[in-house]
């Protein structure tokens, strides 16, 4: 079944035998990204978190049949070593991973809550930022996650340096 889809701003069409297939799976091993990483596969710790339509997916447990027409963003997508996200800039300053393995999925749902809302709370980073890092660098994530907020435009400043 062939299945068509932007992802990190360039269109797809991958051919898949099931399209219950997860989508973490069609993306690493159909179009080689590799950033979006397996963790559960149950969609609990969040590793394999990524955005369609700008929300924040568990990709393990989301079928690539959902994913036809929209658009997708991955890790690679965010940004890049010459133009990082604020989310990313943040977390090279914080010096935030220690094994790494499950950042890519903070940084992706962090990204996604900061869409929504600009300045985060402690209360609101503990109650959107559900997933699981087994080294524990929760703390160092939290700085982050404010330094982001710091780092990222609001609405007004970008229409101003639009104008």
């Amino acid at each position: 079944m062939k299945i068509s889809f932007r992802i990190n701003g360039t269109q797809q069409t991958v051919d898949v035998a099931d399209e219950n297939t997860p989508l973490l799976w069609v993306v690493r091993d159909i179009l080689d990204l590799k950033g979006t990483k397996f963790g559960c596969g149950k969609a609990a710790c969040g590793a394999c978190t990524l955005h369609v339509d700008g929300e924040a997916v568990r990709s393990c447990s989301y079928a690539v049949k959902f994913a036809e027409g929209k658009a997708v963003t991955t890790i690679e997508g965010l940004g890049d070593k010459e133009n990082p996200h604020p989310v990313q800039q943040a977390w090279i300053e914080e010096v935030v991973p220690q094994c790494g393995y499950c950042q890519p999925g903070f940084m992706m749902a962090t990204a996604a809550l900061l869409d929504k809302n600009p300045k985060p709370t402690d209360d609101d980073i503990d109650k959107n930022i559900i997933n699981v890092c087994r080294c524990g660098t929760y703390y160092r994530m939290r700085k982050a996650i404010h330094r982001a907020a710091e780092l990222t435009p609001t609405k007004d400043e970008t229409e101003t340096q639009n104008s």
